[in-house]
Order: structure tokens, then C-alpha cells, then sequence
């Protein structure tokens, strides 16, 4: 009688155990079902004023709306969750949840360098193509797997241009000119064979690099040389135009794992919504930007565009890994 009863205190127990282990298993899968908001953080680098921060405030306002408000997301711009790397960091320790990103990927998915490869694209429409086709699914899958985040939608991105204070049309013109560039190192390859005198810094340090002469000069396209208020310190927008590109807003793959199956295909529908919404934006913002820089002061400068590709070419060949390298043939290929 004694064995029997012990044995039906072990049974019991075991089965409270199971039962709250199941328990916890479905609170992470969908915190929802308990009545409680999912409360995500989204951080990024550019400012309020910026095409990433207003649609990104869209995607706030959709997921909420399609979620019933039980995804409630907060946007923190310029940097206020740090910067990009960090951010990313953040998200796989769990304190942060959202991101947007694009090359700076690469530190941990190597095909993410091919976001941002120097003369890989010809212009936006070529951009679209890559991202929508094979090759990005491909630089998707990676990002996933590797880097631990799920790419929800896309932007595309102005040409990066060179800006400094003095005009320079010519690889030539670049001799012990330093400048800054993202923590990517292709990019340091690229500018240091085109003579120029490169080093990573964060972005939320490059204003006050150029306003106390650390540095003479950074490369971003004309939106975020806009909202970054490098005008205030910079006199030309040097028009390389030497990348095009695009950049993801992702999630942390265990954040958006965790959600219902109906949770997910919400945020996706919201994620898809406000990509228009973005594109919306880019077509008709993207030309003002231009315009209010020249308002400000600001000179374009056409540059001998081939010379530059020239130059960065064989650095963009000697740093790319074999498979890296087929990657960027086979964008060029994409008509």
C-alpha cells in the first residue's frame, strides 16, 4: 500500500512538472494567448525626419492595427539603442528585438557584403531585381541562419556619394584624403586602393569627426547626409555614386519564432504594406533631399565615375572569397 502511494505522489508530480513545462512552452510561443502585449524595440541610425523612421513608424501603426494591439512596437532613432553592431548584439541578448541593417551583416554573413559591393549595381531597378530574385533569397537565407535575424521588408537606397571640402573628380585627387567609412571591410579595401586614407567610425561620431578635422570626408547616400546635418561641416557631394544598394528592418529570428502562426502572417501582411509605403516615400523625398542640400549650400560635383571603378577593382576582387566573388559575377550578370 505504501509503494502505491509513493508511486502516486512521484506520478502526480511528474505530471505538475510536465504540465508546467508545457505550460512556460506555450507562454513563449504566444505570450497573446495569456492576454499579455508583445512589446517589441526597434532601433536604427537615422533621424525622425528620415524615409527608415517614418515608415517604420507605418509598419508600428499596421502591426498593431492587424495584431489587434497584441504587438505593440517603439521605434528609437538616431542610435538611441547604439549603434548598428551593437543594436544587432542587443537583439541576441535578447534586450532589443528589431534592427535595420544592411552590409554591416556581413561581420557575421559573408554574403551581406554583397549588399553594398562597390559597382555592382547599375541603378535602383537593377537593385529591386537582385533583392527580389534568387540572389536574395539567397543573401536572406544567410542572414538568418547566421546571423540570427528575419528580414521583413526592404528599402532601397540613394547612390552613396563622397562628400568633402574640397572638389574631387579623380581617383588622383584622393591622396592622404582620410575619411570614414562603416565598419566594412571591403569598404576600407576599396577606398584605400583608390588612394584615399580610410578608418571605420560609427556613425553617430562622424559629424563631430568632421567638424574637428579627425577626418576630411565620408561617403553615405544624400538622405543621410542630409539628416546627419553633414552639410553644417562639408562643402561637396562628390557624385561616385559607387554603391547602390538596398537595407533590411529585421527581427530577431527568436521574437518572430515565438509568435502564433497568425501573429506572423500579420506582421508579414504589415511588413509588406509598409515596404509601399517606403517606396512611396523614396520616390518622391529622395529628390528633395538633393534639393535642400544644395538650399544649404552644398555643391554637386560630377566625377569620372569609370576611373573609380577602375581603381577599387582589383581590391573588390583580391577581398572577396571565392564564393563571395561568383555572388557579385552573378549580379552583374542580372539584366
Amino acid at each position: 500500500m505504501k509503494k502505491f502511494k509513493w508511486l502516486t505522489i512521484v506520478c502526480t508530480f511528474m505530471l505538475l512538472l510536465l504540465t508546467a513545462c508545457s505550460s512556460n512552452t506555450s507562454s513563449q510561443k504566444d505570450s497573446a494567448n495569456s492576454g499579455k502585449t508583445i512589446k517589441w524595440k526597434l532601433g536604427h541610425l537615422a533621424d525622425e525626419n528620415h524615409i527608415w523612421h517614418k515608415t517604420a513608424l507605418k509598419f508600428t501603426e499596421l502591426v498593431k492595427e492587424k495584431t489587434n494591439g497584441k504587438i505593440e512596437i517603439t521605434v528609437y532613432p538616431n542610435n538611441q539603442l547604439g549603434g548598428e553592431t551593437d543594436t544587432i548584439n542587443s537583439i541576441k541578448a535578447g534586450t532589443v528585438d528589431m534592427v535595420i541593417s544592411g552590409e554591416t551583416m556581413q561581420n557575421w554573413a559573408p554574403k551581406a557584403t554583397l549588399m553594398a559591393a562597390p559597382y555592382a549595381f547599375r541603378d535602383l531597378e537593377h537593385v529591386k531585381k537582385v533583392v527580389e530574385g534568387d540572389i536574395g533569397k539567397e543573401i536572406e537565407a544567410e542572414i538568418k541562419e547566421k546571423v540570427g535575424l528575419t528580414p521583413l521588408y526592404y528599402h532601397t537606397r540613394a547612390p552613396r556619394n563622397l562628400t568633402s571640402n574640397r572638389p574631387i573628380t579623380k581617383p588622383e585627387d584622393l591622396k592622404g584624403f582620410r575619411m570614414r567609412v562603416p565598419n566594412v571591410p571591403l569598404f576600407l579595401s576599396v577606398w584605400e586602393a583608390a588612394g584615399a586614407k580610410p578608418q571605420v567610425m560609427d556613425f553617430n561620431e562622424v559629424f563631430t569627426g568632421l567638424q574637428q578635422n579627425v577626418i576630411e570626408g565620408q561617403e553615405n547616400p544624400v538622405d543621410l547626409i542630409y539628416s546627419a546635418g553633414f552639410y553644417e561641416v562639408q562643402k561637396y557631394v562628390n557624385k561616385t555614386e559607387h554603391v547602390y544598394s538596398w537595407i533590411y528592418v529585421l527581427v530577431g529570428n527568436k521574437q518572430f519564432e515565438s509568435l502564433s502562426d497568425e501573429l506572423k502572417e500579420a506582421v508579414v501582411s504589415a511588413a509588406k504594406e509598409a515596404q509601399a509605403y517606403g517606396e512611396e516615400l523614396f520616390e518622391t523625398e529622395v529628390a528633395e533631399y538633393e534639393k535642400k542640400l544644395k538650399e544649404e549650400g552644398m555643391e554637386f560635383v560630377e566625377v569620372d565615375q569609370e576611373a573609380f571603378r577602375e581603381a577599387m577593382k582589383p581590391a573588390i576582387q583580391k577581398n572577396l572569397s571565392k564564393e563571395q566573388y561568383e555572388l557579385y559575377e552573378k549580379i552583374l550578370e542580372v539584366k
